[in-house]
């Protein structure tokens, strides 16, 4: 693959990421629920204490966040996003 070719792929316009990005959030903290219940939970009825007192849940949290919420899994769906619209605009012609 050529880097012209690479390069086209990889770029999607401001609002499309943002959308990518919102659309990857919304997927995570999906996957993620029962930790978030977890977190929530342990935090509910605390104030400052939170903060030692739901560690472990909130690193179990993060952790799956983490899994949903990177680099490379906003990079797979722009390069998804990037052929979807190229076989749209073909299937124009």
């Amino acid at each position: 693959m050529g880097l012209v070719q690479e390069a086209r792929e990889n770029h999607v316009k401001k609002k499309v990421e943002e959308a990518l990005r919102s659309k990857m959030k919304q997927k995570a903290l999906k996957e993620c629920d029962q930790y978030t219940s977890k977190y929530a939970q342990c935090a509910s009825g605390r104030t400052l204490s939170v903060v030692w007192q739901c560690r472990k849940q909130a690193k179990e949290l993060n952790a799956c966040l983490h899994q949903f919420t990177n680099d490379a899994v906003l990079e797979e769906m722009k390069k998804e996003y990037v052929l979807q619209q190229d076989g749209e605009g073909s299937a124009r012609i």
